[in-house]
C-alpha cells in the first residue's frame, strides 16, 4: 500500500472508531488492532497521535465548512444567521464524537503549535461569521467587527461541547438548540446596539 493510501486507510478506520465508540476508542493500540497495522507503522505515518488527531480535526473542520457553505442566503441577515447556526448545531449533533474530539484536543493542548494549514480552516469559518456580522451591523468599524466575529465563534465553539454530552440534562432541561439560538440572538442584538451608539 502506498504511503498516502495507508494514511487515508488509517484515518478512515480511526474516524469510524470515534464515530461508533467515542474518543476513548482511539488509541494507537486500538487503531493498530482495528487496522491490522503495527504501532510502528502508524507512528511512521503520523509521528505521534497528536498529529493523527489534528488531521482528523482538519477533516471535521472541512466537513463543517462544506455544510455551512451550502446554506442559502436570503434577504434577511438575521434569518441567515439562525440558519447558519442551525447548520452548525446539526453538524455537531450528527457528529458528536468527532466534534468532541476536536473540542477536547483544543482544551487539553492549549500549548500545541497548530500549523497555518490548520488555522486557515478555522479562519474560513470565522470569515463566514464575520460576513454575517458585516451584513447585520454595517456601521460597526471593521476591527471591532472582526473581534466580535472571533468572540461569537469562540462562544459557539465553547457551547458546542454542551451539545455533544448530556451534561445539560443533569441540572436543566434547556433545549440545546434554544440555548445556542438565545446566545446568538442576544449577541447580535447587543451588536446592533453598539452600532447605533
Amino acid at each position: 500500500m502506498e504511503k498516502d493510501e495507508l494514511q487515508n486507510f488509517l484515518i478512515n478506520i480511526g474516524r469510524s472508531m470515534v464515530q461508533e465508540n467515542g474518543t476513548d476508542a482511539l488509541t494507537v493500540r486500538k487503531l493498530s488492532e482495528a487496522s491490522k497495522c503495527s504501532v510502528g507503522a502508524i507512528y511512521n505515518q503520523f509521528s505521534n497521535m497528536d498529529n493523527y488527531i489534528v488531521i482528523q480535526n482538519c477533516i471535521t473542520l472541512d466537513e463543517l465548512h462544506a455544510a455551512l457553505s451550502k446554506v442559502q442566503r436570503s434577504n434577511n441577515v438575521f434569518i441567515d444567521m439562525n440558519n447558519y447556526l442551525q447548520t452548525f448545531v446539526d453538524y455537531v449533533l450528527d457528529n458528536k464524537n468527532l466534534w468532541y474530539m476536536l473540542y477536547t484536543f483544543h482544551l487539553k493542548h492549549n500549548k500545541y503549535r497548530y500549523s497555518s494549514f490548520y488555522l486557515r480552516k478555522i479562519i474560513k469559518i470565522v470569515r463566514i461569521v464575520n460576513e454575517l456580522l458585516k451584513d447585520a451591523t454595517p456601521r460597526v468599524e471593521r476591527p471591532e467587527r472582526l473581534l466580535s466575529a472571533q468572540v461569537l465563534w469562540l462562544t459557539m465553539f465553547s457551547l458546542s461541547a454542551l451539545l455533544t454530552k448530556d451534561i445539560l440534562d443533569s441540572f436543566s432541561k434547556i433545549n440545546r438548540r434554544n440555548l445556542c439560538e438565545i446566545v446568538l440572538n442576544t449577541f447580535v442584538a447587543g451588536m446592533t446596539v453598539l452600532e447605533n451608539r
